[in-house]
């Protein structure tokens, strides 16, 4: 490998073209003046099945568009390393998740604020979400109309769907048109992330209108070892790409956009983290950050199936015939299930009663159930998938590299189920779901549990189907958290402490989880970011 440090000089370099780089590419290019430099280590968005929504089933997992991730083995979850995906090449985890579109709650950034991070109060957010978004279904105050982001509505409500929304209004929960609207327990259907028949990831909504332009580099296929610093400023990036050595250099910012997993080990790489950690590794300690990598969370999803009778599925629909009719609805209607998201029906209850306005449970639901209760292969049967997790989970992890290698993945705990008010909630919501199955209309439909099995009954046997059963849903955060206390790691503005020149921007600067799905407050977050960043230029 040759060492090349080359003078590549630019104002902004973006470490990470995944929700977050890609709107800040965008937005910081709209001033012509700055030239702006984004690096990705994974390629275009060539994979065909990027582009089907029901796609994304098939690529959570493959080289090409994953970093295939596994997390640590973990007592508390049946000592299994659990599948950790996180998006590789443009558009990063956008262009590979479930489509589901689902703002956190505006109770949720109020939180953050009261936490000491004045500016991402609830009120203040929403106006970022509309910014991002262009809002295909009935006009509402609360959409946005002409933003970058392309949300729309499911393309069809099956009858079996229908008839779980109905189940779930027999259980006391309203029926709500649309789940952005309001925090307030209730069941709906998921709005997705697709343009007609397509996916419409970050990448497509933001990066690709933005390489147009003359003052935006994007870089592909490219390996970030560590920051350049001068002193207490950070002044660029070292990578590899195809086999050389390179330096680009920052006259403006470095920001960290590589998510949960690559912004904490970028600054541990760098000798920015806890010192303990740093020299054990023998790195040096360029600026003292305890917190970086800690603080993770996520929310740990728990799935239950069933075998249903005198319907139609998703199961029956996949197959055979039937398929090669929905091959045919999507290439020429963009409908039927090529366009189905990861779940269909939502259901926001609350089942702890820890909160008595907002729910505390999030219920995802499709019409169609999957062999062992993993998305993947289908099952031979007619069945329904119904899983679920606790909104906001007391349980956290960590994630530390292993050594300073850039090629090395780093060591991902999320800490699943170590609290004890997790392991209780996933019990109720666990019975939750029987009743639901047992409500007519839904329960003529049903014909046998699958998962976990009506032989479990005990809470000690269904806390320990939860143990063995759950996964992560994708929505990790919080290595990088916002704050003003000694473990925080980014301040208000998202500049990483203790030092100049570098931010970081994506999801794990959240102090806390959201309530929801985390995709779309990404993207909301880079939004207000963007704008933070160029004012802060302009007054220079």
């Amino acid at each position: 490998m040759t060492q090349t440090d080359t003078d590549m000089r630019f104002d902004y370099i973006i470490v990470g073209a995944g929700s977050a780089g890609c709107v800040l590419a965008n937005r910081l290019t709209e001033n012509p003046r700055h030239r702006v430099l984004l690096l990705e280590a994974g390629g275009a968005d060539r994979h065909p099945m990027i582009h089907v929504p029901a796609g994304f089933l098939r690529i959570l997992d493959h080289p090409a568009t994953s970093w295939r991730y596994r997390t640590s083995a973990d007592a508390e979850t049946g000592n299994r390393e659990i599948l950790f995906p996180r998006g590789k090449g443009l558009g990063g985890s956008s262009s590979i998740n479930g489509l589901l579109y689902v703002r956190a709650f505006q109770e949720d950034f109020d939180a953050w604020a009261a936490q000491g991070n004045p500016g991402w109060d609830g009120r203040t957010m929403m106006a970022y979400f509309r910014r991002s978004e262009s809002w295909q279904g009935p006009p509402s105050q609360t959409r946005g109309g002409t933003g970058p982001l392309i949300t729309a509505p499911l393309t069809e409500r099956p009858e079996i769907c229908e008839t779980i929304v109905a189940a779930a209004e027999a259980n006391g929960l309203p029926f709500r048109e649309d789940m952005n609207a309001s925090s307030e327990p209730g069941v709906a259907y998921y709005q997705q992330t697709r343009n007609g028949r397509r996916r419409w990831s970050a990448n497509r909504a933001y990066l690709a209108p933005a390489r147009k332009r003359p003052n935006l580099t994007v870089l592909m296929d490219v390996m970030v070892d560590k920051l350049e610093l001068d002193g207490q400023r950070v002044t660029g990036v070292r990578f590899q790409q195809h086999g050389s050595r390179r330096l680009a250099r920052a006259g403006a910012e470095v920001i960290l956009s590589a998510g949960v997993i690559g912004s904490p080990a970028i600054l541990q790489r760098s000798g920015i983290g806890d010192p303990d950690t740093l020299k054990d590794l023998g790195i040096e300690t360029r600026a003292a950050v305890p917190g970086v990598g800690k603080n993770m969370q996520d929310h740990y999803v728990i799935r239950t199936t069933w075998k249903l009778r005198d319907t139609l599925t998703l199961n029956e629909r996949a197959r055979g015939i039937r398929l090669l009719g929905e091959v045919a609805k999507f290439a020429l209607q963009g409908r039927g299930i090529l366009t189905y998201s990861a779940a269909l029906v939502g259901i926001f209850a609350n089942l702890m009663r820890s909160t008595p306005d907002h729910p505390d449970t999030q219920f995802v639901i499709a019409p169609g159930s999957f062999k062992n209760g993993r998305l993947g292969e289908l099952e031979d049967y007619p069945g329904m998938t119904c899983g679920f997790w606790r909104m906001r989970p007391e349980s956290r992890g960590h994630v530390h590299i292993k050594n300073r290698y850039a090629d090395t993945a780093p060591e991902i705990q999320p800490g699943f189920m170590r609290e004890d008010g997790d392991r209780k909630h996933a019990v109720e919501a666990l019975r939750f779901a029987r009743a639901l199955c047992g409500t007519e209309p839904l329960a003529r439909y049903v014909d046998q549990e699958m998962l976990p099995g009506a032989e479990l009954t005990s809470n000690k046997e269904l806390l320990a189907y939860a143990r063995s059963n759950g996964s992560t849903v994708y929505h990790g955060v919080g290595t990088c958290r916002m704050g003003d206390g000694p473990n925080d790691v980014v301040s208000t503005n998202l500049s990483v402490r203790g030092l100049s020149g570098l931010r970081v921007v994506d999801a794990s600067i959240m102090p806390a989880i959201t309530s929801t799905n985390t995709n779309a407050t990404t993207i909301a977050i880079a939004e207000k970011a963007a704008e933070m960043i160029s004012s802060a230029a302009e007054s220079a």
